[in-house]
């Protein structure tokens, strides 16, 4: 059995996804997903000029193989351009294999660990009450975990307040669009969105809350310790990923759980904060990490700490990668929980799926393979529109993370 050829695929059903199709001379055929949101056609060429060519003539049931060639054949490794083409062909090739089997993913996998994936949702508004109200909804339709970010007063669209009830795209302008931020309002605005969270709803829904990266280690501990009293499920992304050392002073500070890797190639990027037990959930992607074949390794390695997966699972995965996500996550043993952030009407129809939403969880198929596939003629209708995330400056100015 021979890879016979491959091909990308560009559409934008309310957002661009990019989209690898590879074809055996058997007839069957895979998909994998390749977005790198604001960065979709830099993943695009690497494939279509340095991948591509070199998967035609190999074996696609030689997965390892396959990937070691990608990463330690390139020599130059790691890095979101490189990690996100070699997931496509990953994802793709697992598509295949599961298909020839005649089983869903997950039984090549090991077998179902659990029935059904906990998954949290995103609630945001302008301010602490309009928050609380979408929390609400997210209560009534089910989910038993739900994220919440609200806007800071005198703070120009700060970050997690998108437009729509269920889902939303920051990647809506030509050019980078600028949003404001204002760590001391912040420090003081969060906990009182907490306080009136638990105070409507109590204890029994779990919430979540984003840092994106926005604070020193000090800030990010004081925050930690001010969320202590309302139980979160976790504070991600407290302080800069690219600085494990600095969840050394966060640890030492406050118990509130913390979660990372959204941003993380490869086993490396993790090594230190798994190792060292600075984190409490690891939330590298099938996408962002190198595929299922990757990202089973960052899992085993944080089993060994007890720290659970928490799956990256925004609207800049396309459904294909969110198919491959829910049976990597009923099959990994040390599953924490998947975030889901919703994907357009049109999104879901150029992606047809076979997971479903339940009480509160997604449950993946029963199709051979991921379960899903692309309606490349309906795709056609919707092509690539250049879209940037936003960038975030200080009152004076200054250039901060987004």
């Amino acid at each position: 059995m021979k890879i016979s050829g491959a091909r990308t695929i560009v559409c934008s059903p309310g957002r661009n996804f990019v989209t690898l199709r590879i074809e055996t001379d058997e007839g069957v055929h895979g998909i994998g997903d390749a977005t790198l949101n604001g960065r979709e056609l830099g993943v695009v060429a690497y494939l279509d000029e340095h991948v591509i060519p070199c998967l035609v003539g190999m074996d696609p049931r030689r997965i390892e193989d396959v990937w070691q060639y990608l990463y330690r054949g390139a020599y130059w490794r790691r890095g979101p351009v490189t990690m996100r083409a070699i997931a496509a062909v990953d994802m793709a090739l697992w598509d295949i294999k599961a298909k020839m089997a005649g089983m869903p993913l997950y039984q090549l996998l090991g077998g179902k660990s659990r029935e059904r994936v906990m998954v949290y949702g995103h609630a945001n508004g302008a301010d602490i009450a309009e928050t609380s109200d979408a929390v609400a909804r997210y209560i009534d339709l089910g989910y038993k975990a739900v994220r919440a970010q609200t806007g800071i007063p005198g703070v120009k669209d700060a970050y997690g307040v998108g437009r729509g009830a269920l889902y939303y795209e920051p990647a809506d302008a030509a050019l980078p669009s600028v949003t404001g931020w204002d760590t001391a309002k912040a420090l003081g605005e969060v906990p009182r969105l907490f306080e009136t969270l638990r105070a409507r709803f109590g204890f029994d829904v779990h919430l979540l809350h984003d840092g994106h990266h926005r604070y020193t280690p000090n800030e990010a501990a004081q925050l930690g310790k001010a969320l202590e009293p309302f139980r979160l499920f976790w504070l991600e992304d407290c302080t800069a990923a690219e600085n494990p050392e600095a969840f050394r002073t966060v640890r030492r500070h406050t118990t509130t759980p913390l979660a990372v890797g959204e941003v993380f190639n490869t086993i490396w990027d993790a090594q230190t904060l798994i190792q060292e037990q600075l984190i409490d959930y690891i939330r590298a992607t099938v996408l962002g990490a190198g595929g299922i074949t990757h990202l089973r390794r960052i899992a085993d390695l944080a089993s060994l700490y007890q720290i659970r997966t928490g799956c990256h699972g925004a609207t800049d995965l396309s459904p294909v990668t969110m198919g491959c996500a829910l049976h990597f996550d009923s099959w990994v043993p040390n599953f924490g929980i998947q975030e889901y952030m919703r994907h357009s009407e049109a999104s879901d129809e150029v992606f047809p799926h076979d997971y479903r939403f339940e009480d509160g969880h997604l449950i993946c198929g029963e199709t051979p393979g991921h379960g899903v596939e692309i309606d490349e003629k309906l795709a056609a209708r919707y092509p690539y529109r250049r879209a940037f995330l936003p960038v975030t400056r200080l009152a004076d100015g200054t250039l901060w993370n987004w």
